[in-house]
């Protein structure tokens, strides 16, 4: 089965920027099962105040909500980009198969974020978690998506 992998990051480009119009950061995702999109999430820290509610974290529990099931196993996930290690540890016990990352952690340093500089495939092979971390799908665009919030904000963080 040939998988068009940009198809779906663009969906969590979309994701993202349903999120920078409602005033969160840039970060979005989907999950995907069998060719069809599940359930789709960005960043909600500031509408929830709740510094758990990245990206990710938000796409899954729109998931498992979804499918009525904490097992998202057989499911993959797209995301603008590379996860945290709280992201990456959530991926792992959603038992994803699969996360195909757009942007990287440094590309989110330069705009402004603190996130943890470990790679989520350290975080992988540390933890020993079979979940594949997949890197470069269009990672131009997605690490776009820092200078569209800025222009959105009109400020740095």
């Amino acid at each position: 089965m040939n998988v068009d992998h940009s198809h779906w990051m663009r969906l969590a480009i979309e994701q993202a920027r349903k999120g920078i119009a409602s005033g969160q950061s840039p970060f979005g995702a989907v999950v995907v099962r069998n060719g069809s999109l599940v359930a789709g999430g960005h960043n909600e820290v500031w509408k929830r105040t709740d510094p758990t509610a990245h990206a990710e974290v938000v796409c899954i529990q729109n998931a498992a909500k979804a499918i009525a099931s904490i097992d998202l196993a057989g499911c993959v996930m797209y995301t603008t980009t590379e996860p945290c290690p709280m992201c990456a540890s959530a991926i792992h016990w959603s038992k994803l198969d699969a996360v195909y990352c757009g942007a990287t952690i440094a590309d989110a340093e330069t705009a402004g974020f603190t996130e943890l500089t470990l790679p989520i495939e350290e975080v992988y092979r540390i933890g020993k978690s079979k979940t594949k971390a997949i890197r470069g799908v269009l990672p131009t665009e997605c690490a776009g998506l820092f200078a569209e919030w800025k222009a959105a904000r009109g400020r740095a963080y």
